[in-house]
This record gives C-alpha cells, structure tokens and sequence, in this order.
C-alpha cells in the first residue's frame, strides 16, 4: 500500500480514532430508539388497565344497582311469599322471592333470578352525554328468604353485573333485614 500524503508531499498520519464518532452516533440513536419504544409500550400497557379498571367498576355497579332495587322491591311490599323458585330468568316487573339459597352464586350467568329490567343499558338511554357503551347484560339479582330474627324478616340478596362484556362480571351479596315494626321487640 502506497502511502497517502498531504499537499507539499508529506504523508498524512492516521488517528487511530477514523469513524468512532460515527459509531458513538449510532449506539446513542439506537438506546434513545430503544427508551421511545418501551415509553410507547408502557403508555399502552397503562391505557389498558385504566380501561380494566374502569370495566371492572361498571360492573360492580350495575350489580350494586340490582342489590338495591332488590332491596327497594323489598321495603315496598311487593314482593310475594317465599316459594322455590323455577329455573329460568323473569323480569323485575314480576319478581320472585326463593326459599332455596343458590347453588354457587360465583358461577354465571345464573339460570334462576330476576333480571334488572329497569337498568339503563347506555349514557344516551340515561339523557347523559357521552360514548354510548352498553353492558354487555342487565344485572340480574336473586332473592332468598332466610326466615325471622333480629326484629323482622330476614333476606338474603345475591346480585351479579357486567360491563361491556362477558369478561367483565362482579357479585356482589348482603343479608337484608326488613323490620316488622320495633327492632328490639318489646323494648320500653
């Protein structure tokens, strides 16, 4: 190899550090590709989990909405005596009172209860402005009837609600007390 020289004849001597700028260039780009990467990934992964965490409430409020009006359905005397109740789902204008506690209130859709009817499925049904996004089912609730104590007649109510899909299911249980009068009896 002939050597390389400079105007006026001198060879030209060579850095040992030709092209590591280049180099050095490169690697910093491609580390600041790989953090704008995994900050895109990780605004998506977070995007996610609010929208399951916002699923996951629409169905427990929905469940909690039919435990209420259960409760409401109660208070207002009509409800019909307790009776073992039909396999089949009926509507809340018609209701049911069971002397049967469920079988396994964790696994749904139930094939016994009474559906919430009344449920607003959507905001626009609602009035509210807004997406419109449906639950994927009315909540349905079931009512059993536990026997007397405590002042009156003592209930158990199991209600269960979906967000916008099937995925998305929350049960909720309380034990209702519906006062025959005084709570304490013959209290003075």
């Amino acid at each position: 190899m002939t050597p390389r020289f400079q105007r006026g004849g001198t060879p030209r001597r060579r850095t040992g550090q030709a092209g590591f700028a280049l180099i050095t260039g490169l690697l910093l780009l491609l580390v600041l590709t790989i953090l704008a990467v995994a900050m895109f990934h990780g605004f998506g992964t977070e995007e996610q989990i609010a929208g399951n965490t916002r699923e996951k409430q629409r169905a427990l409020n929905a469940a909690i909405s039919a435990e209420q009006y259960a409760e409401w359905w109660l208070d207002s005397g009509n409800a019909p005596a307790a009776a073992a109740c039909p396999a089949g789902i009926v509507p809340s204008t018609s209701g049911e009172v069971c002397n049967t506690v469920l079988t396994d209130f964790t696994q749904v859709p139930w094939t016994t209860g009474v559906q919430f009817t009344q449920f607003n499925q959507t905001l626009a049904a609602s009035g509210k402005t807004g997406p419109t996004v449906a639950y994927y089912q009315p909540p349905v609730f079931y009512i059993t009837y536990l026997g007397t104590g405590l002042g009156g007649s003592i209930y158990q109510i199991d209600a269960y609600g979906y967000g916008a899909n099937a995925n998305t299911v929350a049960v909720v249980q309380s034990t209702y007390v519906l006062s025959n009068g005084d709570w304490c009896g013959s209290c003075q």
